[in-house]
């Protein structure tokens, strides 16, 4: 969608003036893995109007292929307009003009498999299935297991206003499809009456790796031990439905265990399961400026070092760092740090790592002077 910042803080009614930019859950993530140096493909539909253009040209700047975007002649590209409030607070508001858009239309005939089915990793997002009855037909059909199919990616992305009067257990079914899925405890808590780390586990025993989100307190990744070959380094990922993916040869391995593998989630119940290592990593103290989007950069990150075939406790990390990009930067997309900026971060020993500290403008290349470790 293409997103209208607020010009200053205040009532939706007394902003005068907003700044475009461009925002959704598949593209943040494909924007931001395409400024991290992979290869990406983002596959969805816009209107044949001039929203739609700004929409592909900005996403096209990021370097992301977007060849595979239909144009609609007769639906509309969605917008939203959005406060500067922070949406934790009862004072955040967001207004949704996408009833009806191009993207709400897109179905299992009109996104071609063949744009997808090349990728290595295929993200999704649980947004896309609660547009319409045809979009989560289409993510349907995305997740269904199949032999050959990209690794699959699925963000469960619970947003309560979409699901009003409808049934959000059916992201608990679309999850169990993936191999690979990112869920909140608190939307979890939302959509399926689910909170604990294990308990969530439980109801998802089929993917490969899920990682479960804490807040600002971190996360927990549960990884089958079967699944612990890392990813080959080489390749590309595709966003479809509004999602992203690389085209090549083969799928990388699920997932890596890593070093740390079994560390307390210091979380009540997070035990692993049978067959899983758990891995927790705490996030690190960042002076945020929007919140917006900063789920979007966690997988991101989360994805780009799996594509590096990185181990699970750097795979958190690199998800971690790429969020604290987001969120130290007023709009959905942050600049990511180098990736050997990047590195050394992930690489900090545990108490280094806790003493991290990130504010606006530490992402850019040897400024580490607001990455603080007193």
């Amino acid at each position: 969608m293409v997103t209208f910042l607020p010009s200053r803080p205040g009532r939706l009614a007394d902003v005068p003036s907003f700044t475009r930019a461009i925002g959704g859950a598949e593209s943040n993530v494909a924007c931001a893995l395409a400024a991290a140096g992979h290869r990406v493909r983002w596959v969805s539909r816009v209107g044949a109007d001039g929203f739609g253009d700004h929409l592909v040209e900005a996403v096209a700047a990021y370097g992301v292929d977007t060849t595979a975007v239909r144009r609609d002649a007769r639906r509309p590209t969605g917008v939203y307009f959005r406060t500067a409030t922070d949406r934790a607070t009862d004072g955040h508001e967001v207004v949704y003009y996408r009833a009806g858009s191009a993207a709400s239309a897109m179905s299992p005939e009109t996104v071609p498999y063949e744009d997808l089915a090349t990728a290595r990793i295929l993200h999704l997002s649980g947004i896309t299935a609660a547009l319409s009855a045809d979009c989560l037909a289409l993510t349907r059909t995305l997740t269904a297991r199949r032999p050959g199919r990209p690794l699959v990616s699925f963000d469960v992305n619970h947003r309560p206003g979409l699901w009003r009067g409808a049934d959000p257990s059916v992201l608990l079914d679309l999850a169990r499809g993936a191999d690979l899925v990112f869920v909140g405890d608190d939307e979890a808590e939302a959509a399926w009456g689910l909170r604990d780390a294990a308990a969530i586990r439980d109801a998802l025993p089929e993917p490969a790796v899920l990682v479960v989100k804490h807040g600002g307190r971190g996360a927990t990744a549960y990884a089958r031990c079967a699944a612990s070959s890392p990813a080959p380094r080489s390749g590309h990922a595709t966003a479809a439905p509004s999602a992203a993916a690389h085209p090549a040869p083969a799928a990388p391995a699920p997932a890596a265990a890593a070093p740390s593998a079994g560390r307390s989630p210091e979380r009540p119940g997070a035990a692993p399961r049978d067959g899983d290592t758990v891995t927790f990593v705490p996030a690190p103290r960042v002076d945020v400026v929007a919140p917006v989007g900063a789920g979007d950069a966690f997988a991101a990150g989360f994805l780009s070092a799996t594509l590096r075939g990185l181990p699970v406790h750097h795979r958190l990390r690199h998800g971690h760092l790429m969020a604290a990009a987001a969120l130290t930067v007023p709009g959905d997309l942050g600049t990511p740090p180098a990736t050997a900026h990047a590195d050394r971060l992930a690489d900090l020993d545990e108490d280094a790592w806790g003493r991290l500290h990130l504010g606006p403008g530490w992402t850019r290349t040897g400024e580490d002077r607001e990455v603080r470790t007193p």
